[in-house]
C-alpha cells in the first residue's frame, strides 16, 4: 500500500468499515518481529485459559492509560500503520500480542471504552478466520421494535441482512483494520479448532492470492469445505490507541 490514498481499495465486504491489506509486512519483516516477541523476558508473558499474551505500551485503565513507551521494534511498524491509513488521529500507544497454539482462539468480543474506535490487527504465523457477529443488542432493539410493531417486515429484514455472520481470513504478514459498524455492532473472535473453514469469506481472493491451498475436506453434505490447516501458532498484533493518557494513576 502506498499512503493513506489508496485505503479504499482494501475495503472487504459490504459491512462498514473492514480493510484488509495483505502483505503489509515483507516476511523477513516478519521474522524479525517474531524473534523480538520470543526473545522479550518470560515475565512479559501472561497466561490466559486459551493463549497467552505479551502488553506493550503500559497500563489500560477503566479513565485511561498509564503509559509506558513502546520499544523501537514496535513503533516502526504502529508508525507505518498510522501513516498508511491515517484512520488515527494521534500515535498508537498500546499493543497486545497474543499467542494462539494451532487449537486455540478467541471467544466474540467487543473492545473496550477505553480505546479509540479503530483496530488494527497484525497477523503472524498460521493463518486464521475471524468471524464478525451482530452484537446480541441489536436482535434484541429488533425484537423490541417488532413487538411494539414500530417496524415494518421489509425494514427488520434489511436490518439483519445488514448484520448477517461475515467470515474474514488472516493471513501471516496480513494487516486488518476495522471501525464503523464492525467496531459498535459486532463481536468479533476466532473459533478453538485447528481446521478453519473459509468458504464465503469476504477477502478470500484477495487472502488467497498468493497462498498454496490445503486440500479440500469433504463435509457431511457431500460437497468440498475450504479449509486451512493451523498446524503453527499463530501470533497477532492488535494496535489501538487509548486516548486519555496519565503520568499517575492517583492523579486522574
Amino acid at each position: 500500500m502506498e499512503g493513506k490514498e489508496k485505503l479504499n481499495d482494501y475495503g472487504v465486504g459490504s459491512l462498514p468499515t473492514l480493510i484488509y491489506i495483505p502483505d503489509f509486512i515483507t516476511e523477513s519483516q516478519q521474522a524479525l518481529l517474531l524473534k523480538n516477541i520470543y526473545g522479550a523476558p518470560s515475565l512479559k508473558w501472561k497466561s490466559l485459559k486459551n493463549r497467552r499474551l505479551q502488553n506493550w505500551g503500559g497500563v489500560v485503565h477503566e479513565k485511561g492509560l498509564l503509559p509506558q513507551d513502546l520499544p523501537p521494534w514496535l513503533t516502526s511498524i504502529t508508525q507505518k500503520i498510522c501513516e498508511q491509513s491515517g484512520l488515527f488521529p494521534l500515535e498508537i500507544n498500546h499493543v497486545l500480542i497474543n499467542e494462539y497454539l494451532p487449537n486455540q482462539g478467541i471467544m466474540p468480543h467487543q473492545d473496550g471504552p477505553a480505546y479509540f474506535p479503530v483496530v488494527a490487527i497484525l497477523s503472524l504465523g498460521s493463518p486464521a478466520v475471524m468471524e464478525f457477529t451482530p452484537h446480541p443488542r441489536l436482535r434484541l432493539c429488533i425484537d423490541n421494535a417488532k413487538s411494539n410493531n414500530s417496524v415494518g417486515e421489509i425494514e427488520t429484514e434489511k436490518c439483519l441482512e445488514d448484520h448477517n455472520q461475515i467470515s474474514v481470513l488472516l493471513m501471516p504478514c496480513s494487516l486488518l483494520i476495522f471501525k464503523d459498524k464492525a467496531y459498535t455492532d459486532c463481536l468479533h473472535g476466532i473459533k478453538d479448532s485447528e481446521v478453519h473453514q473459509y468458504d464465503g469469506a469476504i477477502n478470500e481472493i484477495e487472502a488467497m492470492k498468493n497462498y498454496v491451498l490445503d486440500q479440500p475436506l469433504l463435509n457431511s453434505e457431500g460437497g468440498d469445505c475450504k479449509i486451512i490447516k493451523r498446524t503453527t501458532n499463530r501470533v497477532s498484533l492488535t494496535c489501538r490507541l487509548v486516548p486519555n493518557v496519565h503520568k499517575n494513576l492517583f492523579k486522574f
